[in-house]
């Protein structure tokens, strides 16, 4: 029996610094024919710090097979065939099942970073989260204060805010820190 769980593309592309217009015009324009697929879930471009060229485009689809549809489509296939001249080390993919993706490195001979970096990243995106959303939705809702729809609501809240905002963002800002070896 195939289980259905969420999956996650992780796209990594190097692109020159002189393309990264016409790139960003290429993202815009298949970013929304991903999310027309079935299953789509979402996603985020991180884009490369100053000084690199290594973007990453993280995609979720509910199924592995809903994902399969996305990646074999002859849309997703001519739009990489248009852009492939410019991609220095080709269509790089990776499938992630579990939310580890956040702190995979791109390259294959790069360390995943140590536990507690992992730990203090997510400590740090978590804590404020779970403290301020219930804050704000109680405010909001205040005749919810206690119920389990309250609670629904606010764990909706900080899953999307971590997934869709906070980690991405916090692992590009904090990306020099997780790459730095133990010792640093």
């Amino acid at each position: 029996m195939v289980e259905n769980k969420p999956v996650t593309l992780v796209i990594t592309h190097v692109i020159p610094a002189d393309q990264t217009e016409r790139y960003e015009a290429w993202l815009a324009r298949i970013v929304p024919v991903a999310a027309s697929f079935p299953g789509h879930l979402g996603a985020n471009v991180i884009r490369p710090s100053e000084g690199h060229n290594v973007w990453n485009i993280i995609i979720r689809f509910d199924t592995l097979e809903n994902l399969y549809a996305w990646t074999q489509s002859s849309q997703r296939k001519a739009l990489v065939e248009e852009i492939s001249p410019w991609l220095a080390q080709g269509d790089r993919t990776e499938i992630h099942s579990e939310a580890a993706f956040w702190f995979t490195p791109p390259a294959p001979r790069v360390r995943q970073p140590p536990r507690w970096k992992q730990f203090l990243i997510t400590l740090m995106v978590i804590f404020p989260s779970t403290n301020l959303v219930p804050w704000l939705t109680g405010s909001l809702f205040p005749g919810l204060k206690g119920t389990l729809l309250l609670h629904l609501v606010n764990d909706a809240c900080v899953v999307a805010l971590v997934v869709w905002l906070w980690m991405p963002l916090v692992t590009r800002w904090f990306a020099g820190w997780l790459k730095k070896s133990p010792r640093n």
